[in-house]
């Protein structure tokens, strides 16, 4: 992922080599999930993080609003999220961006809910947009303004440990274009305005992985120049 400025604040590319993403009801699970993945790998690679994802009230991020409201759905999820077209031998593809993004909820809780709309673009009440200022998030991001347009297919959920929290933002694509896009109208490198959304949220990571097509229930990996597929 390319390193962005907002300011004096660096946003970072942090690259790892493997991503696992585990989802399910059961926390428990999950955990003995995560311990015999971890057996598994070892000692070809090591942990870098683990970070336990949830959801809160429906589809909220841990700021009290809705995420993921403009998602593609059906075929359109499918044209979007995957690629469908290629000569390179990555048909089935997808490409994921992944960012965990810290709030701080010092500075939420001081903010009023009308200066807390007016950062996001869109009521807390009832989710509804509305004409906010030109920094507001839903403008800066707005998929459908872009040339091509910028859709991703988003599954970010909120994270908490001990008393931190935030958004561990995670979107698939057919490329990486989209996201590119958007994160550079965010930090304003197109006309100079800064998305309001970094009054009170920073991401602390930044990756991009390739998801594998899936032949016949298994990863392709021939992309590789592998000749099987696991």
């Amino acid at each position: 992922m390319p390193t962005y400025s907002v300011g004096d604040l660096e946003i970072p590319s942090t690259p790892d080599d493997l991503w696992v993403w585990l989802r399910g009801n059961d926390r428990g699970k999950l955990f003995h999930q995560s311990r015999k993945i971890e057996e598994i790998c070892l000692p070809a690679f090591e942990i870098t993080s683990a970070i336990d994802s949830f959801q809160y009230d429906q589809n909220r991020d841990l700021s009290g609003y809705e995420d993921g409201t403009k998602n593609p759905h059906g075929e359109d999820a499918i044209n979007t999220a995957i690629l469908l077209e290629d000569d390179n031998g990555i048909i089935g593809s997808s490409f994921v961006a992944v960012q965990q993004w810290v709030h701080d909820f010092v500075i939420l809780d001081e903010m009023s809910v009308e200066e807390k709309d007016d950062a996001i673009g869109r009521h807390i009440s009832d989710n509804e947009e509305y004409d906010a200022p030109t920094s507001a998030h839903v403008k800066r991001s707005a998929q459908e303004d872009f040339d091509p347009e910028a859709f991703m297919l988003r599954r970010s959920l909120p994270w908490a440990m001990g008393m931190d929290g935030g958004l561990m933002f995670v979107a698939f694509g057919n490329s990486f274009d989209a996201f590119e896009a958007i994160m550079e109208r965010m930090v304003g490198e197109d006309d100079g305005i800064v998305d309001a959304l970094f009054k009170f949220t920073t991401p602390i990571t930044g990756s991009y992985y390739w998801c594998p097509p899936v032949k016949n229930g298994k990863l392709n990996l021939s992309a590789l120049g592998s000749n099987f597929t696991k």
